[in-house]
Formats: structure tokens, C-alpha cells, sequence
């Protein structure tokens, strides 16, 4: 959670990009609409046939949809729903056509994990426990890596010194083997790859760059460049600060603008999807470069997740249904373009 103060940055702010709130946006490209009906449809992923798998963060179900039907796969029960927590990220196995298996980021009883699943197979069996929850800053992506481990991005849980302690789980990146084990190579000797940050949420790759969303407070959101062992700043910085301590974002956002919560990168962009500033942000990938992000897919409210699917298109789903939305009738929708 946190305070709307209606800030307005500076363009440019040592060195990183702080975009300012889009004015009229570039014509609106065809969409598709996958869905509708659905609560909340927080991660995307894809299995071996090309169907989609999501998750419904209130209602704790796994869903399959494939062309325009869709199933229930799995409800887990042992998340617990509230605030900003409940059933999040998702991560199909690499050998899901042999396996069943799924990864699923939640929030339980008593805290935030990672727990392996198998389909219909019965209960999660958690790899990572102890990660600090609180009604707000959960985190909650999940991914596998081009390295084939699991990274996944955690909130400070309200928390502010949970950041920058490198023995706490809470406020990070972490990168993980798929029995939860701390990934070769990590900084500290645990699962902690980089710190210092206040909630962060889809994690996607370009290249080998890992590039992380993060929420502000309440003047800038940022987008990060996610490196071995580096200090992203928060509580002391909140978006581009001069302090050689720390990583500046290499994009960022007045909060009013952004919320930026999903990303995938697809067809040389990564997409952004924004639940506050209700739109996406498109951010051309040249290389190591990131262009200038422009605001598309506005108009259907808060955006909650993105997707590059196997049949060449992208997928959103919406967040209307979040206790902080004005939903439709239609509400919340998967959607599907060319981009």
C-alpha cells in the first residue's frame, strides 16, 4: 500500500529515465479477448501444448484455458487470501510433460513461500518457507531463469529494514534450485541475489539481463536491471537517488503512472503492465538498450499480468476485481494480441 501524493518528476533525474504521464496515446492495437468472469488473474504461464495456466490470486485456483475455454486445474488451499497476498507467481516446470509440476508463489498462514506442485496431485509441497508476509508488499514473482533455476521477487512485508538485511528474505530477488536450495553462485551464501528493494514483482529476461518491476511509495515506481549481489537502496532511495551505494533504476515512473506489476518481453519490447497507471508500457529492447516506454493498451483498467505466449502473441489479464479497481461487467479478462 501506499500514499498517492500526485508527484510530478522531472523527465530526467541522474541519468535513468523518468517517464511522465502519457498524454493522448498511440492508436489502440487489436485485442482479443480470451476471457472474461475471471478474480484477479495474477500470473500466466504456458504449458507444453500451448494452453495457458494462470493464477486466480483471491480464489486460489489454478486455471487452464485453451482457446476460449476455460477449466479449473487445481484450487490450493493452503493459501490464505488477503490484502495484497494469496495465490501469485507461477512457474511451469521445464519437464511439466513428464512431471505434473508446477512452482506456485503464496502467501500461507504464516508467511510467503515457494511450494512444488503436482496437477490434481494432491498438496504443495514447499522448497522455500519464511518469507516475511504482511497484508501489503508480498512480491510474489516467480520464474525460471535462463540459468534453469527459479528466481522469485519478494516484498519487504512492510518492513523497511527487512531491504537492506541480507539474511532476511523479504525485500529481494531471490534465485533458487527447484528443491529450494541456494542457486550456485549467489552473493551471500543463501537465496538472496539482490536486495534493497520495496516490493517488487514480475521478473522477465532480455538477453541474459534480468529486469524486475518494483512498486514506489508514493513518487516514483521503477523498472530494474537485476545484478549479482547489488543494493537497490530502498528505504534510502526511492527511484534515482545520487548515492553510489546503490543501483539506479533504468526506468521509472510517477506513481500515478505506472503500479508496475507484470513484464514479458516479446517481439523486442518488454511490456509492463501497470495496475495503477490502468494501461501498459511498451519499452523497445536494442541489445543492452532500453528506448523510451509509450503507453498502450489503456482502456481496460488495471493491468495486472503479461505473457509472451508460443503462438506468437501477448497476453494480459486484468485487476479490476482487486478491491481497488472500478470493474466491468466483463471483468477480470485475459487477452490476447499481436502487439
Amino acid at each position: 500500500m501506499r500514499a498517492r501524493l500526485g508527484v510530478v518528476l522531472a523527465l530526467a533525474t541522474l541519468g535513468a529515465t523518468v517517464v511522465a504521464p502519457a498524454q493522448a496515446g498511440p492508436a489502440q492495437l487489436a485485442v482479443r479477448t480470451l476471457a472474461t468472469g475471471q478474480a484477479v488473474p495474477w500470473d500466466i504461464g504456458f504449458l507444453p501444448d500451448g494452453s495457458g495456466i494462470y493464477t486466480e490470486r483471491d480464489t486460489k485456483k489454478i486455471k487452464k484455458i485453451t482457446g476460449t475455454t476455460v477449466t479449473t486445474l487445481h484450487t490450493v488451499n493452503e493459501a490464505v487470501p488477503g490484502g495484497e497476498g494469496g495465490l501469485m507467481g507461477i512457474a511451469v516446470s521445464p519437464t511439466f510433460a513428464n512431471d505434473n509440476t508446477v512452482y506456485i508463489y503464496y502467501t500461507a498462514a504464516s508467511d510467503n513461500r515457494v511450494s512444488r506442485l503436482k496437477i490434481g496431485g494432491g498438496a504443495p509441497e514447499p522448497i522455500v518457507t519464511g518469507i516475511p508476509k504482511n497484508r501489503f508488499h508480498n512480491g510474489g514473482g516467480l520464474e525460471f531463469g535462463p540459468d534453469g533455476h527459479l528466481w522469485a521477487t519478494t516484498g519487504d512485508a512492510g518492513n523497511t529494514a527487512n531491504a537492506q538485511n541480507t539474511a532476511s528474505l523479504a525485500g529481494k530477488v531471490l534465485r533458487f534450485t527447484t528443491t529450494g536450495a541456494p542457486a550456485p553462485g549467489n552473493p551471500f551464501n543463501n537465496r538472496v541475489y539482490s536486495y534493497g528493494h520495496r516490493n517488487p514483482q514480475g521478473i522477465t529476461w532480455a538477453g541474459d539481463r534480468a529486469y524486475a518491476t518494483e512498486f514506489g511509495n508514493n513518487r516514483t515506481d521503477e523498472l530494474n536491471w537485476i545484478q549479482l549481489g547489488k543494493n537497490y537502496g530502498w528505504p534510502t532511495c526511492e527511484g534515482p537517488c545520487n548515492d553510489t551505494r546503490f543501483v539506479n533504476p533504468v526506468k521509472s515512473w510517477p506513481t500515478s503512472s505506472a503500479g508496475p506489476s507484470g513484464i514479458a518481453l516479446y517481439k523486442n519490447a518488454l511490456y509492463v503492465a501497470s495496475v495503477t497507471g490502468r494501461r501498459v508500457w511498451k519499452i523497445p529492447v536494442n541489445g543492452t538498450e532500453l528506448g523510451t516506454p509509450e503507453a498502450v493498451f489503456t482502456g481496460y483498467g488495471r493491468v495486472r499480468s503479461a505473457a509472451a505466449a508460443p503462438d506468437g502473441t501477448l497476453w494480459l489479464g486484468t485487476s479490476n476485481r482487486d478491491g481497488r479497481g472500478t470493474p466491468a461487467t466483463t471483468d477480470d479478462r485475459l487477452l490476447s494480441t499481436d502487439g
